[in-house]
């Protein structure tokens, strides 16, 4: 598994940042803001940020700002702060690259039954993030972990970010995250993408962040190992997924309560 800080709180730790990489002022801006919250708090932390956008509603919607340029800022958030780094892969062929640039490579949720990708990704030797299908029961999700074991890595986690209810909205089933934790792998709450409405009759994915502090609270009450939320300086005019981002303004608020209720279930 991936180093993290030493972790002497005994505190979840935290995926975050913006869904994609929009510029590297922008990553930079966020990137120091949530390491200074994150060390004063003593919570692990993983810069997220997506190189490239393969899964929207439109095709003219934004996906990036070209693979490499935007692998490259991933690397130097990590040179820079010292932080790992996670992003998301959507191919076999795209893991060997993003793994010269990142310390976690995630796998999509619509793609966690894909074969090929996960032994792909599991061949580079980083650490895997597979993110429970929106279609899967969290026991399913065994198989997925096994494929990259069985690939010869044993570096894995999985992530809860709900499951399909109805056409237009998603629910989080709370007894997954035991269930899951039951495979011996670490198991994270992605809050925001939970959040989603997706399939809007618009072509722009809807959201609920006003349930983004709910969500939260009741993962880490649950006693998930980690959290993942991605936050933008103005959700408003983010390039992607602004309606469900938490603005970053309300970060340190929100991880000061979630850190006050891990001590309290200790």
């Amino acid at each position: 598994m991936i180093e993290l800080k030493n972790n002497p709180a005994g505190n979840f730790f935290l995926l975050a940042g913006p869904c994609v990489i929009e510029g590297e002022e922008m990553a930079m801006r966020i990137a120091e803001r949530v390491v200074k919250i994150t060390e004063a708090l003593q919570i692990p932390y993983v810069f997220k940020g997506s190189y490239r956008k393969a899964n929207r509603s439109r095709l003219d919607s934004f996906t990036g700002i070209g693979d490499e340029k935007a692998l490259k800022v991933l690397q130097k958030v990590r040179d820079t702060f010292g932080v790992p780094t996670v992003s998301d892969i959507h191919s076999a062929e795209e893991a060997e690259m993003a793994a010269e640039y990142v310390d976690i490579l995630q796998i999509p949720a619509f793609l966690c039954r894909q074969t090929d990708l996960l032994v792909a990704a599991a061949k580079t030797g980083k650490t895997i993030n597979i993110k429970k299908g929106q279609f899967l029961s969290p026991l399913a999700m065994q198989f997925a972990a096994d494929k990259v074991v069985e690939a010869g890595n044993k570096q894995v986690m999985l992530t809860e970010r709900g499951t399909t209810f109805g056409y237009q909205d998603l629910v989080v089933d709370y007894r997954g995250i035991p269930e899951m934790q039951t495979f011996g792998y670490p198991v994270i709450l992605d809050v925001t993408h939970s959040l989603q409405q997706p399939n809007q009759t618009s072509g722009v994915t809807g959201g609920m962040p006003q349930l983004i502090e709910t969500v939260a609270k009741a993962g880490v009450a649950v006693g998930v190992d980690g959290i993942f939320i991605e936050t933008h300086e103005n959700p408003a005019v983010a390039k992607s997924d602004g309606a469900n981002m938490l603005k970053l303004d309300l970060l340190e608020g929100l991880l000061t309560k979630l850190v006050r209720i891990r001590e309290a279930i200790k």
